[in-house]
């Protein structure tokens, strides 16, 4: 590569730990993300999130040449660590982007985990922080700090990753965690790289300071602009050069035609009661990135065409990552390369069935690229 050039895009999958099918509905992964009770916090699908069937599809994604498979954190899913330690002899090369909450675990220990995992993997792990964007649901874990407080403590808690993965001694006395004489007497090589994802102000600070690639979800490509522009400019102030990455759902077909009647047909399951309650859920979540989300779109089946081939029907009841790259092979290309021109350098990609999807999307239009 010569001097100055940009590193080559990554491609990521998804593993659909609590559940995955052909329809949108109360039971596939994502919609009970922050609920409280009944089916929608429930791990369940046309396809349960069973090991043989994670396996099928983190071999799958290793075959067909994706970079690791992203594994999502949560009450309604399976649990993040274990889904993919299972994985790792099932698999060659694929990373596994594990995405745990930092307030849930002591720092010392979450980075002994990491270590251990990096070691038994052959250095393929990825860490996606999840600071958390329910308070509810945080309160169900037992944590009861409010949403700028959890940024600040997540970001306390990487300080004292980053210092345990040196290899040295080291105290640490802050507002949250307080160690003396820690020490990792085996520490990462290479330290996994921190993925961390987040709209609102201190999400930004916390950003600039660790994540090795940031993540946004997928808006209109003007919009996640301004956004990289952001921490761009708040990491450089640091000495800080992130990578920047984008979550987002993918749907392509022969035809234009045929993807939008594949889109429709996600959907057609869900009545009007059905998204006026998933609204309702995520309205009350406390995120900005989910708040953009939702005011893409506003709830309205009229509204779900946001920018060109960018469709939120997703997001009608599912939380977080909302919106789909939907068109012809050769559309959704074009669409990966405006955002790609916009600065995003890693794809986390998914669809339903997610298994089908992943062959479409490597088959079909990473040849385009």
């Amino acid at each position: 590569m010569t001097a100055g050039a940009r590193p080559p895009t990554a491609f990521h999958w998804f593993l659909p730990t609590g559940g995955d099918g052909r329809r949108l509905g109360g039971s596939v992964h994502g919609v009970g993300i922050g609920a409280t009770g009944g089916d929608a916090g429930r791990i369940a699908g046309e396809r349960p999130a069973t090991l043989a069937y994670l396996s099928q599809l983190a071999e799958a994604a290793d075959d067909l040449g994706y970079e690791g498979v992203l594994t999502p954190t949560g009450a309604h899913c399976e649990d993040a660590w274990i889904v993919t330690a299972a994985l790792i002899a099932r698999t060659r090369r694929l990373k596994f982007m594990v995405a745990f909450r930092p307030g849930l675990v002591e720092p010392a220990l979450a980075a002994q985990t990491a270590a251990t995992f990096q070691r038994l993997s052959q250095g393929r792990l990825l860490l996606n922080v999840v600071a958390g964007g329910s308070d509810t649901e945080q309160r169900g874990y037992g944590d009861r700090l409010g949403h700028d407080e959890r940024y600040a403590r997540a970001e306390e808690f990487l300080d004292v990753v980053r210092a345990a993965w040196t290899g040295e001694s080291f105290d640490h006395k802050g507002e949250h965690y307080h160690l003396e004489g820690a020490l990792l007497r085996r520490p990462p090589e290479p330290p996994p790289r921190i993925y961390f994802g987040g709209s609102s102000g201190p999400a930004i600070t916390l950003a600039a300071r660790h994540a090795d690639t940031y993540l946004t979800w997928g808006e209109p490509a003007p919009l996640v602009a301004e956004k990289i522009a952001r921490v761009r400019e708040r990491a450089a102030a640091q000495g800080r050069t992130p990578r920047f990455g984008l979550r987002v759902h993918v749907l392509s077909r022969d035809t234009s035609a045929q993807a939008w009647q594949a889109a429709d047909a996600l959907i057609a399951g869900l009545d009007d009661g059905e998204i006026a309650a998933g609204q309702q859920r995520l309205r009350a979540l406390d995120s900005e990135g989910q708040r953009r989300m939702l005011a893409l779109h506003g709830g309205s089946r009229d509204k779900l065409l946001v920018a060109p081939n960018l469709w939120a029907g997703i997001g009608l009841v599912r939380g977080g990552a909302g919106t789909a790259l939907v068109g012809s092979h050769q559309e959704v290309a074009e669409r990966v390369d405006e955002y790609r021109a916009a600065g995003i350098d890693e794809f986390v990609l998914s669809g339903y069935p997610h298994l089908e999807e992943a062959y479409t999307f490597a088959e079909c239009v990473r040849p385009l690229l």
